[in-house]
């Protein structure tokens, strides 16, 4: 029966929220994206996806785990084009996403991008986790100057990747510069409209005016919200690029931090647009569900699944009724790749 409610659920027009209409904040957007997007409008509020993410070197580890502990595939499909210390994945990434999206998967990548001052492979601490100076962001966000350049050429071998999965007709759910209100990124806890917003919107220009990448819907995944001295995690809205440069508006979650504050802050800033759990480690308890019923997905971090979790709390989160898995998603996602 939820097979068919979900099916019926799956509506191609633009979906109604709150009085206001949704469609992608790109106007090309491709066909594909378009009926994800009305989807995920069409289950808001009412159901769940399950997603997994999987390390860009175990492009199915965990997903398969999942699979062989509870008897059920996750829907959603997450990697990440991080260059690590040895080699460049990305058409690994590209190849296992075109596969995984004719066997039925929503796709999520994202990408932990190396420092714009440094040569590739990226150190994890000096680069990615390393700082810029306040002088070297207003480069960076300067068109023309060599920082700014160098960026640029960062982001179009990522670009190049992309437009692969465009030409494969793949929409993807689209999360850079991640966790970007807190402290541990270089591009993390620049605020106002000089800061990553600014950025974030040169990023969307170069992807949508430059390569027109139309398969790409826009996740913007903040931390959330925490005090913890020197790991801090600050309020949303200093850090949003506005509702025309974003299509779904998420929060990474571990350690079962899962504050109504921080929902209702998170759901305010939405106004009306979709919600995701972007990463999480603990996973929600259904009580919590209950409370904020409006998480499209949730997306777990890799090996947290199960350092974080126990067996019975996954099976749980997989068997609740308003929890869609691969059986139910697939087919529908299988319809849209023909």
């Amino acid at each position: 029966m939820k097979k068919y409610l979900v099916l019926m659920l799956c509506v191609f027009a633009v979906i109604k929220t709150q009085g206001q209409s949704f469609k992608p904040v790109n106007k090309n957007a491709s066909p594909e994206a378009k009926k994800l997007l009305a989807y995920l409008y069409g289950i808001k509020g009412k159901y769940i996806i399950s997603g997994q993410h999987n390390f860009n070197t175990q492009l199915n580890t965990y997903s398969d785990s999942v699979y062989a502990k509870t008897g059920k595939y996750p829907a959603l499909w997450g990697s990440d084009f991080i260059w690590d210390w040895k080699t460049d994945r990305g058409q690994d990434i590209v190849n296992e996403a075109i596969k995984k999206w004719h066997d039925g998967y929503i796709i999520c990548l994202m990408w932990h991008q190396g420092r714009p001052t440094d040569d590739p492979p990226f150190d994890w601490l000096q680069s990615i986790q390393g700082k810029l100076t306040d002088e070297q962001w207003t480069e960076l966000t300067t068109p023309g100057t060599e920082l700014n350049k160098r960026w640029l050429a960062q982001i179009d071998v990522v670009a190049g990747y992309l437009k692969q999965l465009q030409d494969a007709h793949v929409p993807v759910l689209w999360r850079p510069y991640h966790e970007m209100n807190g402290v541990w990124f270089w591009w993390g806890n620049k605020k106002g409209e000089n800061g990553i917003a600014k950025l974030w919107k040169m990023m969307y220009d170069r992807y949508t005016n430059y390569f027109h990448l139309d398969n790409l819907l826009w996740v913007w995944g903040a931390n959330g919200l925490r005090d913890i001295p020197f790991d801090e995690a600050y309020t949303y809205k200093d850090y949003y690029p506005s509702a025309d440069y974003v299509d779904v508006v998420g929060a990474d979650v571990y350690h079962f931090d899962y504050e109504q504050k921080d929902y209702n802050e998170l759901k305010d800033l939405a106004h009306g647009k979709l919600m995701a759990l972007t990463e999480t480690g603990e996973l929600p308890k259904p009580n919590i569900l209950s409370v904020q019923p409006e998480w499209a997905w949730f997306m777990v971090w890799t090996n947290f699944l199960w350092s974080d979790n126990t067996l019975d709390r996954v099976k749980q989160i997989y068997s609740l009724p308003q929890t869609l898995n691969h059986d139910v998603v697939g087919e529908v996602m299988q319809s849209y790749s023909k």
